[in-house]
């Protein structure tokens, strides 16, 4: 089965075709709500339904005005109307993108066919909030096409934003929200589907067909290419695999672009561990793995399609991790792509290994700024849990922007230190580096030390561990579902736009 996009729509009223009807419960004072966004035509609906107004009846089922919290009213003439808390009335965007994704999500669960339409009404005028109550919309409306032969098709097919403003400013928020809502979608697609479906071949060949209608070029190495230009780091991770691995890079370079960021994305499409093989029970999820390439495809795709004026060059380093008579193992010494040599220290730290090379391809581009993102640690995920992503950079003017990008993007990161005596750590008596440690402390800072090494003195630099909000293994929450988040994908967009407001 295909996803279902929903359309996005803004009106000034509430349209008569909605299914469903979301509107808010917010606090005025320590005592007192007040309903957001009912309209007089609404309200009368009810009171001739039930004798009460939307508000007295919601305060009947015990709504509650705190964040997230969502009731369902009796349905009226076939329609249904959800009320959701917005905390106090002086919403937020992060605040308003929750509700409504939480909103959404509830509604999508009432659809019983592909063609709900829901109308979201919550009073709110200021493009800032219009783009953050669409994007929660389309992010919590997301369902991932079940792959059965009969599963049915029910879901939200429209959302209309209901506003008291509609001009080209408000309107374009909404395309805005709308073009970052579907790119978030695409990667939670590819995080979701299996990986006997998407491996790195099968991946390269979906990548290129999503971007194949923007101004993007690309270009994939095989195999035989990644040998003949000396992918050292990307072949020995694919090398135990009967898929062969893949690098994708794809450019977009608008005219009169004068920034350059280059985006490196982790592909792992399935990682078994390698010959230092994970117990039965750290191999599940390892299908979300490619998460960091899935994030850089739909990102330089949301890029080009705003027409962001930065020139964005993405690369997807693509294998799979797997035990085999060919697969590489621990002390093995391996030529990167850049020259420099790595002693293997475990196969089961295999993605620090296809992002050295691609950061070294990335590096002959000559960026301005490279950032890289990777479900890469386990160790990023004790630290920080499974909602907060880290962040390491060689320089605070990058972590200040990185930062600002995520805060604007609604994304959660946590800066992580890098100093000389992590650095030290990968000390090698046989090779110019090892690929981690010789003890297990700070292994997401070892990480980040080691993929620092192949990025070029002058150039600013990025890492992005999402290793644990990029999969959501608890129930769906706000605008996340289970599954695949596609985390990261919001705050490339922004970061690029970033870029393209600083240089215009």
């Amino acid at each position: 089965m295909t996803r279902i996009n929903p359309t996005l729509t803004l009106s000034k009223s509430l349209p008569k075709s909605a299914g469903v009807v979301v509107v808010g419960l917010a606090s005025v004072n320590t005592a007192d709500t007040a309903a957001v966004g009912v309209t007089a035509d609404l309200d009368k609906a009810y009171q001739k339904a039930f004798g009460h107004t939307v508000h007295e009846m919601a305060l009947a089922l015990g709504a509650k005005s705190e964040a997230d919290a969502v009731t369902r009213l009796p349905a009226r003439d076939g329609l249904r109307v959800l009320v959701v808390g917005l905390g106090d009335a002086d919403v937020t965007p992060d605040r308003l993108r929750s509700a409504t994704g939480v909103a959404l999500r509830t509604a999508a669960g009432l659809a019983d066919a592909a063609d709900l339409q829901v109308a979201v009404s919550l009073e709110v005028s200021d493009p800032e909030l219009i783009q953050a109550a669409a994007e929660g919309s389309l992010l919590g409306a997301y369902r991932f096409a079940r792959l059965t032969a009969d599963a049915p098709a029910t879901a939200v097919a429209s959302v209309v934003l209901v506003t008291p403003v509609v001009d080209a400013v408000q309107k374009a928020a909404a395309e805005e929200a709308r073009v970052i809502a579907e790119a978030v979608c695409q990667a939670r697609d590819w995080q979701n589907t299996p990986a006997n479906l998407l491996y790195p071949e099968s991946f390269a060949d979906a990548a290129r067909a999503y971007v194949k209608d923007a101004k993007i070029a690309v270009e994939i190495l095989d195999e035989k290419a990644l040998d003949k230009y000396g992918y050292g780091g990307i072949l020995a991770v694919g090398g135990g695999s009967a898929r062969a691995p893949r690098l994708a890079r794809f450019s977009y370079a608008p005219r009169g672009a004068t920034a350059h960021l280059a985006l490196v994305g982790k592909g792992i499409t399935f990682d078994s561990g390698g010959l230092d093989i994970k117990p039965a029970g750290g191999m599940a999820g390892m299908k979300f793995d490619m998460s960091g390439a899935a994030s850089v495809v739909a990102a330089i795709r949301a890029i080009a399609d705003l027409g962001l004026k930065v020139q964005v060059t993405a690369y997807a380093a693509l294998a799979e991790n797997m035990p085999s008579g060919s697969a590489y193992r621990s002390s093995d010494v391996l030529t990167m792509f850049d020259g420099q040599t790595v002693e293997n220290y475990n196969t089961d730290a295999e993605g620090r290994l296809v992002m050295a090379d691609a950061i070294g391809r990335a590096a002959q581009d000559k960026p301005e700024l490279i950032v890289d993102i990777a479900t890469l640690t386990g160790a990023c995920m004790v630290g920080l849990g499974l909602r907060t992503a880290g962040l390491i950079t060689n320089g605070e003017e990058t972590s200040d922007v990185l930062l600002d990008a995520a805060e604007t993007a609604g994304e959660d990161f946590w800066e992580l230190p890098l100093n000389d005596y992590v650095r030290g750590q990968l000390t090698s008596t046989v090779a110019d580096m090892r690929s981690g440690a010789s003890q297990r402390w700070g292994g997401a800072l070892v990480a980040g030390a080691f993929l620092e090494r192949f990025v070029p003195e002058g150039t600013a630099w990025a890492h992005l561990d999402i290793a644990g909000p990029a999969e959501n293994p608890d129930e769906a929450f706000g605008y996340t579902p289970k599954g695949g988040t596609g985390m990261g994908v919001r705050t490339l967009i922004s970061l690029a736009s970033r870029l393209a407001d600083q240089r215009g």
